[in-house]
């Protein structure tokens, strides 16, 4: 929860509201926010929604059989403004999550779905994207002189281009 809230601005500047889903009351969460700011003076700036029924988790597959039937693992969830669950991390409950990779996730599909492209392995922002393939012959041999001219790629179908909108977190 710290991390996140520390964090918070960097994700609302890519347009992304945090919210916290836990399988404890709604008092719970209230003492561990009157906690965390008692002790740090870090404010938890998004909801937390208390699933005492675990009936979310479940969908979501946050309580793993395998581990514990009442204790959720931890997982993170970016879902799109359509409602479309676009990526899942899944981290056990002696890891914590990673806050660079999680901005760095939702940076990469904001950019892809920006210049209808993909992200290469290790892909951080202000890289190349990879372009779509070519559809059609025609469209094969235009990329293949682009490529020839350009240097931007290893052969037809893997190509980059430089995105359109750069995003650097910090």
């Amino acid at each position: 929860m710290i991390a996140f809230a520390r964090a918070n601005e960097q994700f609302e500047r890519l347009n992304a509201c945090l919210l916290g889903l836990s399988v404890d009351s709604n008092s719970s969460h209230l003492a561990w926010v009157y906690d965390i700011f008692c002790k740090t003076g870090i404010r938890i700036p998004f909801p937390i929604i208390a699933d005492r029924n675990a009936q979310i988790a479940r969908k979501y597959g946050m309580i793993s059989s395998e581990v514990s039937t009442t204790e959720t693992v931890r997982n993170v969830y970016i879902i799109d403004d359509k409602g479309i669950v676009r990526l899942i991390l899944v981290y056990p409950m002696n890891v914590g999550r990673c806050i660079p990779e999680i901005l760095r996730a939702l940076t990469a599909l904001q950019v892809a779905d920006a210049n209808q492209a993909s992200m290469p392995a290790n892909w951080i922002p202000c890289q190349p994207v990879i372009l779509p393939p070519p559809q059609t012959f025609a469209q094969l041999e235009e990329r293949k002189r682009e490529i020839e001219k350009n240097q931007n790629g290893m052969t037809w179908y893997l190509s980059f281009k430089n995105p359109e909108c750069c995003k650097i977190e910090k």
